[in-house]
């Protein structure tokens, strides 16, 4: 049973490099290795940045990311290819990919798993990288995890090879685009 989270006192903040994680328990000892052990290095070493969430000083949850791309190669042919491009883009700017941000790592405490946390994450994911985009940046991927599966596809993220044979994991992706609609429809003046 999960914990209740007071949101008031909830703060998403870069991990920075002299900051140690005690202990992190979300159940997968490959997710709470990284947080303990191995989210540093990442970072040092320039290839994903790790992002913590906590509840006064306890870490509840974490997510780390790269930069990332959406490409031909990531589709079952190139005609599914075209299809996509064709459906998100305007005048089908003729590319061979488009910049995305991927989710390496996204953990939730075992004692907060079904709080609502998870969704409230991938929330900031998606505002944060279209809030002043830097950079332009125009989907979220993450190699799901099976069980993660329905967890994603309940935030809208949309899978990209539905007949991947990977046996641990799923590409799916988010439009950025769709959330930025969202956010403009729900706009009270």
């Amino acid at each position: 049973m999960s914990e209740s989270i007071d949101f008031s006192k909830l703060s998403i903040n870069r991990l920075e490099e002299t900051e140690h994680i005690e202990s992190f328990n979300c159940g997968d000892s490959d997710l709470n290795d990284f947080i303990l052990s191995e989210s540093q290095l990442y970072q040092v070493a320039l290839l994903a940045v790790t992002y913590v969430a906590k509840i006064e000083n306890r870490v509840i949850a974490y997510f780390s990311l790269a930069n990332d791309r959406v490409s031909l190669g990531d589709f079952e042919s190139k005609t599914e290819f075209n299809r996509f491009r064709k459906h998100r883009f305007i005048n089908e700017k003729r590319i061979k990919s488009y910049p995305a941000v991927k989710v390496c790592r996204f953990a939730v405490d075992k004692c907060y798993a079904g709080s609502g946390i998870g969704t409230i994450l991938l929330d900031f994911i998606k505002g944060y990288f279209l809030h002043a985009n830097k950079t332009g940046c125009r989907f979220v991927t993450v190699d799901a995890y099976l069980k993660a599966i329905p967890f994603y596809e309940r935030n809208n993220f949309s899978p990209m090879q539905p007949n991947d044979n990977d046996e641990h994991t799923r590409l799916y992706y988010f439009d950025l685009n769709d959330y930025k609609d969202f956010l403009n429809s729900n706009i009270v003046l």
